[in-house]
């Protein structure tokens, strides 16, 4: 029992929270290991189709962000998560019936603006729910809950895709829709977040404190957003550079994967800690900037290297990248909860989710092309690209307390 205490939330809350986690991550996860043999064996599309309607989807949701994030000011967090489960949970019902390529885009497009709603309800109801001392914390506990449901997630899916047939591959967007409405049950069942008529006034008359008009605010979104293309290394260009410019074993894929899901189940809350705080949010910032560099200086000398050196610099440089994303989803935590005027935590998520989606669009094919084609001063333009975002992250953060000042937001909540 001792060790379990360990590893489990203190709380009865985060430990709802981590559970609820762990079911829609398993939910999602089952489903996205079989994406592309779903699109292109069931539905008829080819793989140009179907990257081009995630980028589509991309896009609509990008543009969407802000008006969705603002919907959990309008309607509550809570209730606006439980909808958009619901929703989530109902299309994934429908994708086996999906049968065209502008179906499959419309239903792309909604699938993500959904899913981008009830990210920020969710953020906003962790904000709001949690005092000022747990808010990291919890956040720490439900990303390790999501890593383990996703890993969950995956072994489902590989299950289905391993019986090959076509029933077998649509029975995953089914199973997946059939526990999302649970997961909608759970989080209709989670605490009620209060919503005082204060609240709703400033909605009206603090126009002032949008997020857009916090110029720092939206400066460190998009200097978060920069710093999360670790994800884009750790999934899409480490990968490539491993295949195509190295002689690593292309086996070693799969045991970088899981020392980045275990090491993000086991230390993501250690690394949270003291990011409560601006200070300490900042300070995170920085150790995510020195990781960054030092997984690029590792990984670019791998195409010059041979044998065992070349497995132990990857992994390496595949661990440091794991550190960078650690410390840069802390600093993140820490930063939209102290920096967010909290008479609008929905207006603001929403701006936040605009660094992540621009992330998400800009960074796969400009840091694909820095590393395969100019190698290792490619490498060192990625680096730079972080220690600019980390640099720019400080006064950032300034700005965006001096607004929150200016604009008489509460402090302290």
């Amino acid at each position: 029992m001792a060790v379990f205490s360990k590893v489990l939330p203190p709380t009865r809350l985060e430990r709802d929270l981590a559970l609820q986690c762990v079911l829609s991550a398993f939910a999602t996860g089952s489903f996205l290991t079989g994406t592309a043999v779903f699109f292109t064996q069931v539905v008829g599309l080819s793989g140009a189709q179907v990257g081009l309607g995630m980028s589509i989807a991309a896009a609509v949701s990008l543009a969407l962000s802000i008006p969705l994030g603002r919907l959990a000011d309008a309607v509550g967090a809570k209730p606006l998560w439980v909808v958009t489960s619901l929703l989530e949970a109902g299309l994934y019902f429908v994708w086996p019936l999906i049968g065209t390529f502008w179906a499959f885009v419309l239903m792309l497009a909604v699938l993500a603006s959904v899913e981008t709603a009830a990210r920020s309800a969710r953020e906003v109801y962790r904000i709001a729910v949690f005092p000022r001392d747990q808010r990291v914390r919890a956040s720490a506990y439900m990303r390790a809950a999501r890593n383990v449901g996703y890993t969950l997630g995956a072994g489902a899916g590989g299950v289905a895709l391993g019986l090959g047939s076509r029933e077998a591959i649509i029975a995953v967007p089914l199973l997946t829709g059939a526990l999302l409405v649970l997961n909608a049950v759970m989080v209709a069942s989670l605490p009620a977040v209060a919503r005082s008529t204060k609240v709703a006034d400033a909605l009206e008359q603090a126009s002032g404190g949008a997020a857009l008009r916090n110029p720092g605010f939206v400066l460190l979104s998009l200097c978060n957003g920069v710093l999360g293309s670790n994800q884009v290394l750790l999934n899409v260009v480490v990968p490539l550079w491993l295949v195509e410019r190295t002689d690593v074993p292309h086996v070693l894929l799969a045991w970088l994967f899981g020392t980045n899901t275990v090491l993000a189940v086991l230390l993501q809350v250690r690394a949270s800690r003291g990011s409560e705080t601006v200070p300490g949010a900042l300070r995170a910032v920085r150790w995510s900037g020195y990781a960054f560099i030092v997984s690029c200086v590792l990984l670019a000398v791998t195409h010059e290297t041979v044998g065992w050196i070349s497995v132990v610099l990857v992994w390496a440089g595949h661990i440091t990248i794991t550190g960078a994303e650690l410390w840069q989803s802390a600093a993140g935590w820490g930063l939209v909860a102290e920096l967010s005027d909290h008479r609008r935590l929905g207006d603001y998520q929403g701006v936040w989710s605009m660094g992540h989606q621009v992330e998400s669009i800009v960074f796969p094919a400009l840091f694909t092309f820095l590393a395969l084609e100019w190698g290792a001063p490619g490498w060192a333009v990625i680096a730079a690209v972080a220690v600019a975002a980390a640099a720019a992250s400080h006064p950032a953060a300034r700005l965006a307390q001096r607004h929150l000042e200016k604009v008489g937001a509460p402090v302290g909540v």
